[in-house]
């Protein structure tokens, strides 16, 4: 037998574990979940963050700082490379055209080319930020880019 002779719909879904259907079932009694606590009650299990009465990881550690995190500035990046391989002399890159085209997947980003590979092409780009170094592949090749 071969795994192309098994049909899709053979073997596609494991059966369910029926827990506390006697010792025989090697899951009787307390189901599999132990004695007594928190665990072995029915509802929501205890918290990741509860240690018993230990201080928990998150409260131990001191918080200083400042963390840029929340407040960065995120991008969608693209590279000369993916420009050079997906657009055709003379084009017109934006934002939609680069979501068109499922180079980018975020509509709400700004976009970020980056100067990764080599652009032969002539292309007129528009993107919220560029590179130093991708802005002179482009202006080498004899493109333009603009910031929008």
């Amino acid at each position: 037998m071969n795994i192309a002779d098994i049909t899709k719909a053979a073997g596609r879904g494991k059966r369910r574990r029926r827990v506390g259907k006697g010792r025989g079932s090697g899951a009787g009694k307390t189901s599999g979940r132990g004695n007594k606590g928190a665990g072995q009650r029915s509802g929501p299990r205890r918290s990741v963050m509860q240690e018993g009465g230990q201080m928990p990881t998150f409260r131990r550690l001191p918080k200083r700082g400042f963390n840029n995190a929340q407040f960065a500035t995120r991008y969608c990046i693209v590279n000369l490379a993916t420009l050079e391989a997906r657009y055709q002399a003379d084009a017109h890159v934006t934002r939609e055209s680069l979501l068109e085209l499922n180079v980018i997947r975020n509509k709400h980003l700004p976009v970020k080319i980056l100067g990764t590979g080599e652009l032969t092409k002539k292309l007129t780009v528009d993107a919220a930020k560029f590179s130093e170094t991708a802005k002179k592949k482009i202006e080498a090749a004899g493109g333009t880019a603009n910031v929008a």
